[in-house]
């Protein structure tokens, strides 16, 4: 693997950021351990195969309620764009929550939703978020 080593990097972590930011990602290696450092953009790449997919649920009331498939959310508004806009603030809340107990939320079934969580705080925008929602009518 091409890697630097730990030292290399805090000895020269100026210019290492800057060739992460300007150049590519680069791999550090401590003992046995390895680190990716990238930039966001080379992130968001790296995850953009990734959707949100919701199904789409006509209540009795008339209101519209969406379940995430990827995470167990479920939000209901009186129209779609609500919805959609309510679950996006949730997808980006989870996500928060997720990262400040990463240690936690990452092990076992949790694990599969470290590549959401991330595109969430990547983007870090209810909008770019919702706009990411792909939504499809279930069965009531």
């Amino acid at each position: 693997m091409l890697s630097i080593n730990a030292t290399t990097a805090r000895n020269e972590w100026s210019s290492v950021v800057e060739s992460v930011i300007r150049e590519k990602p680069t791999f550090i290696k401590r003992t046995r351990d390895y680190i990716f450092l990238t930039d966001i953009k080379v992130l968001e790449q790296l995850l953009s195969a990734y959707s949100f997919n919701a199904e789409v649920f006509d209540e009795d009331d008339g209101s519209i309620t969406l379940t995430l498939d990827e995470i167990a959310l479920v939000e209901n508004a009186p129209d779609l764009q609500s919805a959609i806009s309510k679950l996006a603030a949730a997808i980006l809340e989870y996500s928060e929550d997720y990262y400040k107990e990463f240690s936690y939320w990452s092990k076992g079934a949790g694990s599969a939703h470290i590549p959401y969580v991330f595109k969430a705080l990547a983007l870090s925008d209810n909008e770019k978020i919702g706009g990411l929602i792909k939504c499809r009518r279930g069965k009531n």
